[in-house]
């Protein structure tokens, strides 16, 4: 019963209008940034940081929470219109939906998959509601032992599961955790890694470096492979599925909403990785495989289902136990902190009107974002006549002026270009910089429980391993490392 209450009064705060329309602003975006190709949605809200830091922190995280699962539903036009995905998560919808619309069904695509998403989306929020509380209860007792051990297992579990290379994504997480300890040791007050640059004694600024590598980094590397804009000539047609294919879909959007939510939870698991678990899924229970690939609508409908469910369920460790499960959920962690409010088990009981009214606009978004999908898809469509080439110039000249903004210093900007051009050469040579952002923001947590452990213990790493907690998800930490060593060896020894 306190739960509903706690909804109640956190539909009072979304209900209102400045958290309403930035729950707008935050969906049409994301649908936006999912139909065009090059940016997605963490992209997307590491150039809004600027912005974003000017509003309450409950207006800003609505609005980035409705980037994040927009970009979700514009993604799926684009995979089936153009065989083009305009987000990572809709790479799997293509081998379907475009099938669907070489015969004609283009409209019964977008409809399913506009309809999948909305049951998964609110499936999640739902999830979230009612998980997330007797989660943060039980996170409470952690202390400072469980709270080194877990920042470690949530970085481990992103480069592990989030990317295709572990060594790569360890490389990658290692460099973010160096980058974190630039500046003023918090304990002792001396000065680490500053080379001498007074601008370095606070460390670096979080958003300079997600608008970098991100913002800057990803649109350099997307400059590559633009196309000049892209005119669409199928006829969408009807948009509303019939009987029949919500007969054949219904229980690809159940299993794609559990698969989803699950896998969403997940530090690292993502909704890349929760569309192909559906996908495979959906495909080997039914009776007639062979349909898939060729214009099957579960094909659409499960992984559709699965990555918004993934985007509701990602929210879940960030706001119960501090730990965020990929880039975007980093990005918002640091737009927390950075407005005085830390996620974590405290969150709910210090700041439960942001955390209710967050999960409030998020069924409010779902809403908005079918009414807007459905009669409006051809209108999204007419974006795709837009030039890259221009969209990506006018975002970096907004990146530009807006992380001038924050501080009023040049030092930010030259910040910027270093992470962008980091970003570009990371990417060119095949490492993915999730990690690198990841572990820059756990960074400090990790470092500080650690100390605090130390202290609590005179030295005596034995704490780690004698307390229930912290000793069970070191085993995790240990049977993670093992299999992956193991898998490393096996895979060596059969290409052998």
């Amino acid at each position: 019963m306190d739960t509903l209450h706690a909804m109640l009064s956190g539909f009072q705060d979304a209900m209102t209008f400045h958290n309403l329309l930035y729950c707008l602003i935050g969906i049409l975006v994301g649908n936006v940034i999912g139909v065009l190709p090059g940016l997605g949605p963490t992209a997307t809200i590491s150039l809004l940081l600027p912005f974003a830091l000017t509003l309450p922190p409950e207006s800003s995280i609505i609005m980035m929470a409705g980037i994040y699962y927009g970009a979700m539903y514009g993604g799926s036009i684009t995979s089936t219109l153009l065989d083009l995905p305009g987000e990572a998560a809709s790479v799997v919808t293509t081998l379907d939906g475009y099938q669907m619309t070489k015969q004609g069904r283009a409209g019964i695509a977008l409809g399913i998959a506009a309809i999948g998403s909305f049951v998964a989306g609110t499936f999640s929020v739902i999830g979230l509601s009612f998980l997330a509380p007797g989660l943060a209860n039980f996170a409470v007792r952690f202390g400072a032992p469980e709270y080194t051990v877990l920042t470690t297992l949530g970085i481990l579990l992103v480069a592990y599961l989030g990317t295709k290379s572990f060594i790569k994504s360890a490389i990658c997480a290692l460099l973010g955790l160096l980058i974190a300890t630039i500046g003023q040791d918090p304990i002792t007050g001396s000065i680490r890694l500053t080379f001498g640059s007074t601008n370095l004694l606070g460390g670096i600024d979080f958003a300079a470096i997600a608008m970098g590598v991100f913002g800057v980094g990803e649109i350099l590397y997307n400059l590559e492979n633009l196309s000049k804009g892209t005119t669409v000539t199928t006829k969408v047609g009807r948009i509303w599925p019939t009987m029949k294919d919500f007969a054949q879909a219904k229980w690809a959007i159940v299993r794609g909403s559990i698969i989803g939510f699950l896998v969403g939870i997940l530090p690292g698991g993502g909704s890349i990785i929760a569309t192909v678990a559906s996908y495979g899924v959906e495909k080997r229970l039914s009776k007639t495989p062979e349909r898939f690939g060729k214009g099957a609508i579960e094909g659409v409908a499960g992984p559709e289902s699965a990555n918004n469910a993934a985007a509701g369920a990602a929210f879940i460790p960030l706001l119960t136990l501090g730990i965020p499960s990929d880039a975007v959920m980093a990005l918002i962690f640091g737009t927390l902190l950075l407005n005085g409010v830390t996620p974590g088990p405290q969150l709910i009981s210090d700041h439960p009107d942001l955390f209710w009214g967050v999960v409030s606009s998020m069924y409010i978004g779902n809403v908005m974002l079918l009414i807007l999908n459905l009669p409006f898809v051809g209108l999204f469509i007419q974006l795709l006549r837009v030039k890259s080439s221009i969209l990506m110039s006018f975002a970096v000249i907004l990146t530009m002026i807006g992380v001038y903004s924050l501080g009023n210093d040049s030092f930010n900007m030259w910040v910027v270009l270093f992470f962008g051009i980091l970003g570009y050469i990371m990417r060119k040579a095949g490492f993915d910089p999730a990690p690198m952002v990841l572990a820059f923001v756990l960074g400090k947590i990790l470092e500080s429980s650690f100390r605090q452990t130390m202290l609590l213990s005179n030295g005596d790493w034995g704490i780690f391993v004698t307390r229930p907690l912290s000793g069970g998800l070191i085993g995790l930490i240990v049977v993670l490392i093992g299999y992956s060593v193991f898998r490393w060896f096996w895979h060596k020894r059969r290409s052998a």
